[in-house]
């Protein structure tokens, strides 16, 4: 966490947090079935206490993602969600519980922008600055992956991405260069 946006004192029990953020998440699967490992990863998320949904947005599918210059490995599509909760757990809690769900679906990280079970990225905790390299935030390529600001911008297109500007905006600018198209035939359900 930077010095100037410093992470909010703690309570003496539980190491949760004083203070509730709006946590934002990207979620995406390209390997098995794509709906179900989304599905999965969603219910996982609030099976355990201290996250509360809010929304999520439409299921997308999207074109493989790599920065421009890298290659991509040969691999099939992806669909991708943003999910919106409200959580007072600090974001390392949230970190531990989104590598703990990857890791449950098997997901491997052995090629670089390769294919995957399950993707979960934290892309903004409330305005929690942070430049530690496990968890940055906010995400610091959000403001250019249409897998995440299309999908963003169908639930809260009026929210600020802290540095970049409006997410509604944004996902205008960077939703036409980038092939991300709205797959109304697949819906998830809520978290119990």
């Amino acid at each position: 966490m930077t010095a100037s946006d410093p992470m909010p004192d703690r309570t003496a029990t539980g190491g949760h947090m004083l203070v509730q953020h709006r946590v934002v998440f990207s979620l995406g699967s390209n390997l098995g079935d794509r709906l179900d490992n989304i599905q999965e990863a969603v219910d996982a998320l609030f099976d355990a206490p201290g996250l509360h949904f809010v929304a999520f947005s439409p299921v997308y599918e999207t074109a493989p993602f790599a920065p421009p210059g890298q290659d991509i490995p040969e691999q099939g599509d992806f669909l991708n969600i943003v999910l919106v909760a409200d959580t007072r757990l600090p974001p390392e809690n949230l970190l531990e519980r989104v590598l703990n769900i990857e890791n449950s679906m098997r997901r491997v990280r052995e090629v670089r922008w390769g294919p995957r079970t399950l993707d979960i990225d934290i892309v903004v905790f409330g305005d929690v600055s942070s430049d530690d390299p496990d968890l940055t935030l906010p995400h610091p390529r959000a403001h250019e992956r249409a897998f995440v600001l299309v999908p963003w911008a169908d639930i809260e297109p009026d929210v600020l991405l802290p540095g970049h500007g409006r997410v509604g905006d944004l996902a205008e600018a960077v939703g036409a260069k980038d092939a991300v198209t709205r797959r109304d035939d697949l819906t998830l359900q809520q978290p119990a």
